[in-house]
């Protein structure tokens, strides 16, 4: 029921956001240079690595080594607007309907972070990973890594159709205000080390 719901209502909406990512992709082009877009494997339901799609956010550059930038310097104004307003995760709506996330669920996050959780933390790929989650609506990036690893469990344990059209209402509530878009200090979210290393 829940694949069926994804699907309806991605399909259903999708003469709205195919524009929207139609008219991004030019914006980004642009502002951030080609491809416009950012493909990275990420773990799955099961673990099941999967190409992730999102628009670009950052530049390319490098420092006089030819090493890649922190991200504070990478991220862009413009890249921080996508952020703050959600909009690069739009193409992600592409791996929703090829089955590889949902709507609503875990954000997937990077494969090196696999071995590092305990095997509560590794519930969360029980289910497809989400555009947005419980994690998100509660704190976002805002929060501790252990706390948004209880929030996915949770979600895991008490999932429904009506629990993620709660999530989904709440999202907008929360782009819209804009809360929890970093950690305190960071470009994004700081890297999760394992719990004996937090």
């Amino acid at each position: 029921m829940k694949r069926i719901f994804d699907l309806c209502l991605v399909i259903s909406l999708f003469p709205f956001w195919g524009l929207l990512v139609l008219l991004l992709t030019f914006v980004v082009r642009i502002k951030l240079g080609s491809p416009a877009f950012f493909h990275q494997s990420r773990p799955g339901k099961q673990g099941q690595l999967f190409k992730l799609i999102k628009f670009r956010t950052m530049t390319n550059a490098r420092d006089a080594h030819g090493t890649m930038l922190p991200d504070v310097q990478r991220l862009t104004r413009f890249g921080k607007w996508l952020r703050a307003s959600s909009l690069d995760e739009l193409p992600e709506l592409v791996n929703v309907l090829k089955g590889e996330m949902s709507l609503v669920g875990p954000r997937p996050l990077l494969v090196q972070y696999l071995a590092r959780y305990t095997p509560e933390q590794a519930r969360r790929h029980e289910v497809r990973p989400g555009i947005t989650g419980w994690a998100q609506i509660n704190g976002r990036n805002a929060i501790s890594w252990e706390e948004k690893f209880k929030l996915d469990v949770w979600y895991v344990d008490h999932q429904s159709v009506w629990l993620d059209l709660k999530i989904l209402a709440l999202t907008l509530l929360k782009v819209v205000r804009r809360d929890g878009i970093s950690a305190q200090g960071e470009a994004t979210m700081p890297e999760f080390l394992g719990i004996s290393k937090q």
